[in-house]
């Protein structure tokens, strides 16, 4: 389906005008990267050049993409916003709240009815404010997006952090918090640092059971979790236009766990193949006239070296399948070595459950590749060796497949098909016995795989392969098992080797679908009211944050120094506590229950300087905002890793946190910290995180004198008398400083609308 042609006509139409400017201003040739972002500058056509990694550039994004579970927060924002209409094209997708538990069938009708009101909420806000929205079933947001909304050389920000996987069809698609979606909706300019850039070369083709999971898996290995922060990932060579469409997707998806702000390939014939085959004919036709925009110039990729920062060279014809995992997205291992790896950690080799599917492989590619191993299962005489279950991207897919006949073939071989949802990709998996917490190993083709991520339970090992890899892991029931090498007993006891895995690209007989699940914002919204209950537990009208008080910030409370990894998932986990999205007093009820404390290394256990008592954080911290004391939480390194969730910044500055002190924050994490007027600092010498005692209170000076690149000084006076003083560092501009300032991003859109 082709949606918002005009807007997309306007952004071809000055393409080639806006970077030529850029080139000249820059004075060489461009990356893809660079075409793009100096196409979309809120200024127009480019005056001068920016630095990468230092200037901060206010861009002009052309749509907005919210999935159900962010889009509560982003949208009770942009409520008080005072606009009549979101400024720009933007969609709801609701694909979060749905449990994966049954079936398809039974789990798509209980979160109609369990999560009715913010179905509700959602479906009257876009209507009344011109929002497409896409209904539970229709599909996981970034499926859909690649399908409907993604376009060569566009520009779009979403909040949630694998809105990146638009990469694929070569735009520039940026995960973002909530207040950063309100922007773009309310016609304000969206702020972003340059971004570095790191070109990946992909050399070969992939062939057997190579796929392209294994590139961004291969990636992770090399720049680990952090590696990417503050670059875009630009993807060339033959290895790249030999590949799918939806396969660049894949790719640039996991982008989000190296923390890369985004991925991009060039514009290709896959590209147009997959346009034409999803109805968008038309776009196709529009990127081919200007398709020498659409790529980097010819130079970049003959010397990419002098054009960008860091360069990777992968081969793809000696690409090994990998599996990565357990516990984060990076420890890459290739198949031939699991055995070794696995004896060597201790990791369980039994695999209990396979699962395919997710906003990172679900395409018709990645389920017809799948389905022609489960085909063997039969053909072969092998039975399934662990549980396995599908969950396709969305409807037009699942439809698609079902009537291609894939569907049958993995129900006969026991396979359980979820709702086209996130489900236990983000934790929405009520999986029998995970409540035992027993130590266990599971495959899965999604992104990431930490702690209690899929299921809740602490011990489950999950990691991350290819469809294809994963579903030959579940028939063998091995970790072990490399399928390019190994063999299985059937049930005449004969050794059967599994054939490589086959595919189509795209259906041959073409998509279908007989209700894709959208529906389209009324004409005139003026007169709809959306209205939510004082009494709801699921949804709460938001207050203003309060402004700064103009003084230094003294005697805060040290509430937590959290010790090694602290993602967004323990900051504010997902799974249950996502059907608190919409309120915020609600859900600041899991504030960091799941950060280690450093003290005491247990999790949800602070010591209440007030008592002198252990107890839960979100209580502890309720109990100094009831005393009006303010505190501070003190983090490692790449602190707020993983996904876009603004709530794990709204809750602590809702419940009274100033501010937050790490040695490296993940790029999102510390956007969203500044966007709710909250402090987001940093060690200038990151041994003094060591100085951090759990008894401390905690003064921030410096903050009269609040200026870009200027250090701050905190004290740290400590309960035997004595004090010290370190410096801390902060990335704040002139607008971040008015945000805090302001109380708040909001606070200054609201302010706007009455000067």
């Amino acid at each position: 389906m082709a949606f918002d042609i005009d807007m997309i006509k306007k952004v071809y139409a000055a393409f080639a005008e806006k970077t030529n400017a850029a080139r000249t201003v820059v004075g060489r040739p461009l990356t893809l990267t660079e075409k793009i972002l100096y196409a979309h500058l809120w200024q127009g056509s480019a005056t001068a050049a920016f630095e990468r990694g230092t200037s901060y550039v206010d861009f002009a994004p052309d749509r907005v993409a919210m999935q159900d579970a962010t889009a509560q927060m982003a949208l009770l924002q942009f409520m008080q916003a005072g606009r009549s209409k979101a400024a720009v094209p933007s969609t709801v997708h609701c694909d979060h709240l749905i449990v994966a538990k049954d079936n398809s069938a039974v789990d798509l009708k209980r979160a109609v009815t369990e999560s009715s009101e913010v179905y509700d909420f959602l479906a009257s806000v876009s209507d009344k404010y011109g929002i497409g929205f896409w209904k539970p079933g229709a599909g996981i947001i970034h499926q859909v997006v690649l399908e409907n909304y993604a376009f060569p050389g566009g520009m779009m920000i979403g909040t949630d952090s694998h809105t990146v996987n638009a990469g694929g069809l070569g735009m520039i698609a940026i995960g973002v918090g909530g207040a950063d979606a309100c922007d773009v909706m309310a016609g304000l300019p969206w702020e972003l640092k340059f971004p570095k850039l790191i070109g990946v070369k992909l050399t070969g083709k992939l062939n057997g059971w190579t796929a392209p999971k294994d590139v961004i898996l291969k990636v992770a290995g090399i720049l680990t979790v952090k590696g990417g922060t503050g670059a875009v990932v630009e993807y060339f060579g033959e290895g790249a236009t030999n590949m799918s469409c939806t396969g660049k997707g894949t790719i640039c998806n996991m982008g989000a766990e190296i923390g890369a702000t985004t991925s991009t390939f060039g514009y290709d014939e896959s590209m147009s193949r997959y346009l034409k085959a999803t109805g968008r004919e038309e776009i196709a036709a529009m990127a081919d006239a200007i398709r020498e925009h659409l790529t980097a110039d010819p130079e970049v990729y003959a010397n990419p070296e002098q054009y960008f920062d860091r360069v990777i060279e992968i081969d793809l014809d000696t690409l090994e399948p990998h599996l990565n995992g357990p516990f984060t997205p990076d420890l890459a291992t290739p198949i031939s070595q699991m055995k070794a790896e696995a004896a060597k950690n201790g990791w369980p080799t039994r695999v209990e459950v396979g699962l395919i599917g997710s906003c990172t492989n679900s395409s018709y590619e990645d389920i017809s590749r799948a389905v022609s191993l489960a085909q063997q299962v039969s053909d072969k005489g092998l039975t399934m060796k662990a549980e396995f279950t599908i969950t396709p991207g969305s409807e037009q897919v699942r439809y698609t497949i079902e009537r291609d006949g894939f569907l049958d073939t993995f129900e006969k071989i026991g396979a359980t098909v979820f709702a086209n949802a996130c489900g236990p990709c983000i934790g929405m998996w009520d999986r029998m016995g995970a409540e035992k917490q027993e130590k266990n190993t599971i495959v899965h083709s999604f992104n990431r795989n930490f702690a209690k991520r899929a299921d809740g339970n602490p011990n489950t090992m999950a990691f991350v392969a290819s469809p294809e890899l994963v579903t030959a892991l579940a028939i063998a029931g091995d970790l072990t098992f490399n399928p390019m090498t190994d063999t299985l007993t059937n049930d005449k006891g004969e050794q059967v080797k599994l054939d490589p895995p086959s595919g189509y690209e795209l259906p041959l007989r073409g998509f279908a679908v007989e209700d894709a699940g959208y529906q389209a914002p009324a004409a005139d919204g003026s007169s709809i009211k959306v209205v939510v209950s004082p009494d709801s537990k699921r949804l709460q009208l938001l207050d203003p944050f309060a402004a700064w008080e103009g003084t230094d910030l003294k005697g805060l409370k040290l509430l937590i120094k959290a010790k090694g990894k602290c993602t967004t998932d323990h900051i504010s986990m997902a799974g249950p506590w996502l059907k608190f999205r919409g309120h915020l007093d609600n859900i600041s009820n899991n504030m960091l229950i799941g950060a280690m404390n450093y003290f005491n290394e247990k999790t949800d256990s602070v010591k209440n300087q007030l008592t002198g008592e252990y107890g839960p954080v979100p209580a502890t911290q309720r109990a100094y905002k009831a005393a009006g004391i303010g505190s501070i939480v003190v983090g490692d390194e790449n602190y707020g890793e993983g996904s876009s969730r603004e709530h794990a910044a709204m809750e602590p500055r809702h419940l009274g946190v100033r501010a937050v002190l790490v040695k490296s924050f993940a790029r999102i994490h510390e956007t969203n910290l500044k966007k709710q007027g909250m402090l987001a600092l940093t060690f200038a010498n990151k041994e003094d995180y060591d100085k951090i005692l759990e008894d401390d209170t905690i003064d921030i000076e410096g903050l009269l004198a609040f200026a870009p690149g200027k250090a701050l000084q905190v004290v740290l006076n400590h309960a035997d008398g004595s004090s010290e003083t370190i410096q801390v560092n902060h990335t704040y501009n002139e607008q971040q400083i008015h945000w805090f300032k302001a109380g708040g991003a909001l606070n200054v859109i609201r302010a706007s609308l009455v000067n």
